[in-house]
């Protein structure tokens, strides 16, 4: 069977970053660059089964159903829709040979308009982590795995004084598999119940009637470096952009993509009302946390009016521990990714796939954690830095 069996197989804020560059900027171009943040992984030879994985996602169309059921959906347009009902992922967009700079790295690209690329990056991460735990973990695995998911499921569902503690799955790019996603996401929502959100995984939420979760990723707020009127004003306008995109639904806004010192800058009164909470992906989430509320009070704006989304490298044991240090200062929410989709006593990979151009000009990522900025331009990170003042 192929990792990838339905384009719906990806995050929800692929899709939904997807409409509005189709109202917005249907010309764009766009870069990404696949990364691999594990040392001493022999990618290169699996490249031939990942390339036959791709070539078996470059068949798939959405299905009707697929389609009649995000019509279903508040926040998708019609015509978006219906220009999904024409997609495909084109192969010829995509780079994918062995590093000649890296000793069994693999180098992995897909450069083209961004309407047609934006949709390569989760599946993509999905088959190479797939393909490379098929080789790298045994038969055994899957008891192990629900001896472990059972144990946090039942620590979170047990808990006292954790009623209205929520925890959502952002898994897809990293998990073991399809197949153990799709057991990983049924278990929790039978197991937890209500302290299960849903999950960001379209296919899934659409199959198991759970709710789809997500708004915007890195490359919404990065892509504006290079769309935006001033660089200094490019994250204004992201927001501003979505707000007019969505008017007022899927409204949590990311806050890492040049640092938390610059978002705080930009996200003035106008914006802590405009929009739903932020969202927490790199740094210490304590201290982010304490800063939004900080920010907010300073706005004159309750924090439990809002909702403060933790979704950097979470465990219960994490979720737990901020969900006592912020309980009843604000609204929460936890997604957690390969914690829950590929903890089966291997070692999951850490891979990802990031937007480096747009419109020929390079972009970035200022991340709070330093090991998670991306850019291929020193140049473009040194002056990025110096326009938006961060160290």
């Amino acid at each position: 069977m192929p990792v990838i069996e339905s384009l719906l197989d990806t995050d929800l804020y692929k899709l939904t970053m997807m409409q509005a560059v189709l109202h917005q900027h249907p010309a764009a171009e766009a870069v990404y660059r696949f990364r691999c943040r594990t040392p001493g992984v022999d990618l290169s030879r699996h490249i031939d089964e990942i390339s036959s994985e791709i070539d078996a996602l470059c068949t798939l169309w959405f299905a009707r159903e697929e389609l009649d059921w995000l019509r279903g959906l508040r926040f998708m347009k019609p015509d978006f829709v219906d220009f999904l009902g024409l997609f495909r992922l084109d192969r010829k967009y995509l780079r994918l040979r062995a590093s000649s700079a890296e000793q069994g790295g693999v180098e992995l690209e897909a450069s083209g308009p961004w309407l047609h690329t934006i949709l390569f990056e989760v599946p993509l991460l999905a088959i190479v982590s797939e393909v490379h735990m098929r080789h790298a973990a045994g038969a055994d695995v899957r008891g192990e795995g629900l001896r472990r998911l059972k144990d946090k499921a039942g620590r979170l569902r047990d808990a006292v004084g954790y009623e209205d503690c929520r925890i959502t799955d952002f898994g897809t790019r990293r998990r073991y598999s399809r197949a153990w996603h799709g057991e990983v996401v049924a278990m929790l929502a039978e197991e937890l119940g209500p302290k299960f959100a849903g999950t960001s995984n379209v296919d899934l939420a659409r199959r198991l009637g759970l709710n789809p979760q997500g708004t915007m990723a890195h490359e919404w707020l990065q892509a504006f470096q290079a769309l935006g009127p001033r660089l200094r004003d490019s994250q204004v306008a992201a927001f501003d952009s979505w707000a007019r995109e969505y008017r007022g639904d899927l409204g949590i806004a990311l806050t890492d993509v040049i640092g938390l010192d610059a978002f705080l800058r930009d996200f003035d009164l106008y914006f802590c009302k405009l929009f739903d909470g932020m969202r927490h992906d790199s740094g210490d989430p304590f201290e982010w946390g304490e800063r939004m509320i900080a920010h907010l009070q300073a706005h004159r704006i309750d924090p439990m009016g809002k909702v403060l989304v933790f979704s950097d490298s979470l465990d219960i044991d994490l979720v737990m521990r901020l969900y006592q240090r912020f309980r009843g200062r604000a609204r929460m929410s936890f997604g957690i990714g390969t914690n829950l989709t590929n903890d089966v006593g291997v070692p999951p990979l850490s891979v990802v796939m990031k937007m480096v151009r747009c419109n020929g000009q390079p972009v970035a990522k200022l991340s709070d954690s330093p090991g998670k900025t991306m850019c291929d331009d020193s140049g473009y990170l040194a002056y990025l830095r110096q326009v938006f003042d961060v160290a």
